[in-house]
């Protein structure tokens, strides 16, 4: 299932937005992709994160894989709930699952996000 109302990446983040701010998480598909995910390496509140460029990683039994900002913005928040239970990730990517806040640099970088539609064509295939 893959919401209608948050925007995606081509790496397989989402974004929900809130005003100036938004939350980052991964998708349902990239957390069925990794298997059990065993490690969430977060970014640092205050952080400034680039549209695209790495600021996590998501370790799993299958893989080590990068976090790729969906969006540009500074971190204002963390999920310190994964540190203890990365799990959360695979039972509930859209909701506890939750990686970070963040307030939204430049809103035209979410232009450059798939909708919903496109996001499942994307991982259709």
């Amino acid at each position: 299932m893959v919401p209608d109302d948050l925007r995606y990446s081509a790496e397989h983040e989402w974004v929900r937005v809130d005003g100036s701010a938004a939350t980052i998480g991964i998708t349902s598909f990239a957390a069925d992709e990794l298997g059990d995910i065993v490690y969430v390496e977060l970014p640092e509140v205050g952080a400034q994160l680039t549209q695209f460029g790495a600021f996590g990683v998501v370790e799993s039994v299958k893989a080590v894989s990068d976090l790729f900002a969906p969006i540009s913005g500074a971190v204002t928040e963390v999920n310190e709930a994964l540190r203890s239970s990365p799990e959360l990730l695979n039972g509930d990517p859209f909701g506890a699952g939750w990686i970070a806040k963040v307030r939204i640099g430049d809103e035209a970088d979410l232009e450059r996000l798939l909708d919903a539609a496109a996001y499942t064509e994307l991982t259709a295939g």
